[in-house]
C-alpha cells in the first residue's frame, strides 16, 4: 500500500506543477554566495549588476540578480517586518531592487524556512505572510529559500515550504520559487506543486569531485524535471579558479545538458575572458534553454575506461549528446551508439560540435568522439537526416 500511495504521488506531482508562470526554462543569473559569502553590499550588487550588462552575460541570458544570505539583521519589534542589514544595505533593498530593474534585469532574494537562516540572520518561519508581502512591496522577483534550523519548527518541510509557496502567491506579484532543502528528503519526488526549482544536493564546492557528486545525485532524479519545476544540483562555480578551465568547461556542459539553473557563482567584475567564453557558449545555452524542459541524463556509462554518454531530447527533435571522459591523466575515444539515442541502428545523423560551433559530418549508426581530454567533453547536437 506504502508503495502504491509513493507511485500516485510521483506521478501526481509530474502532472501538476507549481502554476505561478515562471520557470519554463531553467532559471539563469548570478548568486553572491559561492564567492562572497556574507560578504556582501548594495555596492557589490550595483557593481555586479553592470558588470553582467557590460560583459555581455546578461545579453546570453543569466537576468537574475540574486542576494544570498546575510542581507537581512533583524525583524522590526512592532511590525515584524524584516530590517536590512543597515551597514551593508544602508539604502535599502527597495532601493536596490529598483536599480537592478533599472539596468533591465531582475532581482532576487534569500530567506529561510526555519527560525534563523543558515548565517543566524532572521528566518521566515512564522513570518512567511508578513515576508512575502514585504518582498513584493520590494519588487523582488526571485527567492530562494532555505532550510537551516528548522528542526524545533514542529512542521515538516512539505508544510514549511508550501507555507512560503502560498504567501508568494498571495502577493499577486510572480516570485521565481527556489527551493534549498538540499535533496534530504528527496523533493524531485514530490516539489513540483511546490517550487520552481528544487535542490537535489548538499553544497557544492569549486573542486572536481564535488561537482561530480552532485551531477551525479542529480542524474538520479532526471525522469522529473519539466517546464515549470527544475532539478538543481546547486550553482556555478566556473571563474572562481578552483579547477581548470577543461573541468569548467565539462561543469556548463553537464549543468546544460541536465536543464539545471545557470547561476553564475564567481566575481563578475573580474571575470577572466576565458571564462567568459565558458558561460557564454550560446549553442550550450540554447540546450539548457530549450523549450521542451526534458533532462539529459546518463545513457551509457564504461566503467573500464570511466567514460559515459550523456543525452536528451531537444524541441526540433535532435538530441543533445556529451561524450564525458572522467577518467584521469589520460585521453580517451568515446562511442556515441545511435541506438542508445532511440535511433536505429542504419539511422544516418547529422553530428554539430556546440564547443567548436561546427559541423562535423554525417554518420551512420554510430559517432566515435576522439581524443577526449581527461575531465573534458565533446558536446554536441545530433540531428537525424530523414530520407
Amino acid at each position: 500500500m506504502l508503495f502504491f500511495s509513493l507511485i500516485i504521488l510521483i506521478l501526481f506531482n509530474f502532472i501538476y506543477s507549481l502554476d505561478n508562470g515562471l520557470g519554463k526554462t531553467p532559471q539563469m543569473g548570478w548568486n553572491s554566495w559561492n564567492h562572497f559569502g556574507c560578504s556582501i553590499n548594495e555596492t557589490i550588487i550595483r557593481s555586479t549588476t553592470d558588470a553582467l550588462i557590460s560583459t555581455g552575460l546578461a545579453q546570453a541570458g543569466y537576468t537574475y540578480v540574486n542576494i544570498d544570505d546575510c542581507w537581512a539583521s533583524s525583524r522590526d519589534t512592532k511590525t515584524n517586518f524584516i530590517i536590512p542589514d543597515p551597514i551593508g544595505f544602508p539604502s535599502g533593498i527597495a532601493s536596490l531592487a529598483d536599480y537592478v530593474h533599472s539596468r533591465g534585469l531582475l532581482f532576487g532574494l534569500y530567506s529561510d524556512a526555519g527560525y534563523n537562516t543558515c548565517a543566524g540572520r532572521p528566518g521566515s518561519f512564522g513570518y512567511e505572510e508578513i515576508d512575502a508581502h514585504v518582498y513584493a512591496q520590494w519588487k523582488v522577483d526571485y527567492l530562494k529559500y532555505d532550510n537551516c534550523h528548522s528542526f524545533l519548527t514542529n512542521k515538516t518541510i512539505k508544510e514549511r515550504y508550501e507555507r512560503m509557496r502560498d504567501a508568494l502567491n498571495h502577493t499577486g506579484r510572480p516570485i521565481f520559487y527556489s527551493a534549498c532543502e538540499w535533496g534530504d528528503m528527496l523533493p524531485a519526488l514530490w516539489f513540483r506543486t511546490i517550487a520552481n526549482s528544487w535542490r537535489t544536493t548538499g553544497d557544492i564546492n569549486d573542486h572536481w569531485l564535488s561537482m561530480l557528486l552532485n551531477i551525479d545525485i542529480n542524474d538520479l532524479f532526471a525522469d522529473f524535471a519539466a517546464p515549470h519545476g527544475f532539478n538543481d544540483p546547486d550553482m556555478l562555480e566556473i571563474g572562481n579558479d578552483g579547477m581548470t578551465l577543461n573541468e569548467y568547461r565539462t561543469h556548463m556542459s553537464l549543468w546544460s545538458i541536465a536543464k539545471a539553473p545557470l547561476l553564475i557563482g564567481c566575481d563578475v567584475r573580474t571575470i577572466s575572458k576565458e571564462s567568459l567564453e565558458i558561460l557564454t557558449n550560446s549553442e550550450v545555452i540554447a540546450v539548457n534553454q530549450d523549450s521542451l524542459g526534458i533532462q539529459g541524463k546518463k545513457k551509457r556509462i564504461d566503467l573500464v575506461y570511466n567514460t559515459e554518454v550523456w543525452a536528451g531530447p531537444l524541441a526540433d527533435g535532435s538530441k543533445a549528446v556529451l561524450a564525458f571522459n572522467r577518467a584521469n591523466n589520460i585521453t580517451q575515444t568515446i562511442l556515441v551508439l545511435f541506438t542508445d539515442l532511440g535511433w536505429q541502428l542504419t539511422s544516418q545523423v547529422k553530428v554539430r560540435d556546440l564547443w567548436l560551433h561546427k559541423d562535423l559530418g554525417e554518420f551512420q549508426g554510430n559517432y566515435t568522439a576522439y581524443n577526449i581530454e581527461s575531465h573534458g567533453v565533446q558536446m554536441l547536437k545530433m540531428t537525424l537526416i530523414t530520407l
